[in-house]
């Protein structure tokens, strides 16, 4: 017997999801969502963005975390004198039209097509956001250590940002990233990325400098450590939980959840930490 279908819902439905989650009106909101969890909704992904877009008003902004898809990425495995020869049958990053990486999910992608959303120009950190303070957040941002002091998640922890969770697996919180720069853990994984940049004057290799934001700041005796620290955030009760549509959802606090971060990595990613389960630490 097929599968039934799920009924579509109209983004007002969505909307008033959404605000029983805690979504407010003029929220700065950060969003990872996943579009099949969250069900069908009239319109598809812009349906979604209209549905979070009419709760923040014109006084709202939203955000999201776009990266860059780049097929040439594996260059970045190789010895560093060879880079640049291998990146020239690359296609140069372009701020406005390089597709978001495919990891984020369609929802990114869609988001950066839409005619009211501006991206930040950079080819590994590269964030769109639309609303009240979008040009704010993604004019003049950092160029190494993209996630860290001065950057749009920065802006999102002390500007009283909130990050909306629809669906989202348990390692999708990019402000995480920003704890990894705010957390005392030493040493600290470093990694120098080369790409090839459209310019006025003609595509250039430049290089990116920062946390290892991929394989983590340090080793860790388990799964991704993202996912371990955010399934203690939640046990915790510290977020808002609901559902959005058919996608458990959560709504976090960012400067809660960075603050927590910053202590759960200080407590578990030390040295002394490696040698126990991860899981048994802190309880």
């Amino acid at each position: 017997m097929a599968a039934m279908e799920r009924p579509h819902r109209e983004p007002g439905r969505i909307a008033a999801d959404l605000r029983a989650l805690g979504l407010a009106d003029a929220a700065f909101v950060m969003v990872h969502a996943s579009l099949r969890k969250v069900g069908p909704v009239d319109g598809g992904a812009d349906g979604l963005i209209d549905a979070i877009e009419s709760v923040i008003g014109a006084e709202g902004t939203m955000m999201m975390v776009l990266g860059a898809d780049d097929e040439h990425a594996w260059v970045n495995e190789r010895p560093e004198a060879s880079r640049h020869a291998l990146l020239a049958a690359a296609q140069p990053f372009e701020a406005r039209t390089t597709p978001a990486d495919k990891d984020v999910g369609v929802l990114a992608e869609i988001f950066r097509q839409r005619p009211e959303t501006v991206v930040s120009d950079h080819p590994e950190g590269r964030f769109a956001a639309a609303g009240a303070m979008a040009h704010e957040l993604l004019d003049d941002v950092p160029w190494d250590d993209y996630f860290g002091p001065g950057s749009p998640l920065e802006r999102l922890v002390e500007d009283g940002g909130v990050v909306l969770r629809l669906g989202a697996d348990l390692n999708t919180v990019t402000a995480l990233h920003h704890a990894e720069y705010r957390c005392s853990v030493e040493p600290k994984r470093r990694v120098r990325r080369h790409r090839l940049v459209a310019t006025a004057d003609g595509s250039v290799v430049r290089t990116v400098e920062c946390l290892d934001d991929e394989d983590g700041i340090v080793d860790y005796p388990g799964e991704d450590y993202f996912e371990d620290l955010l399934r203690d955030y939640l046990a915790a009760g510290r977020a808002r939980i609901g559902r959005v549509g058919d996608a458990p959802s959560e709504l976090l606090d960012a400067s809660d959840v960075v603050a927590f971060g910053v202590d759960w990595m200080d407590r578990h990613l030390s040295a002394r930490a490696w040698s126990v389960d991860p899981r048994a630490l802190g309880r």
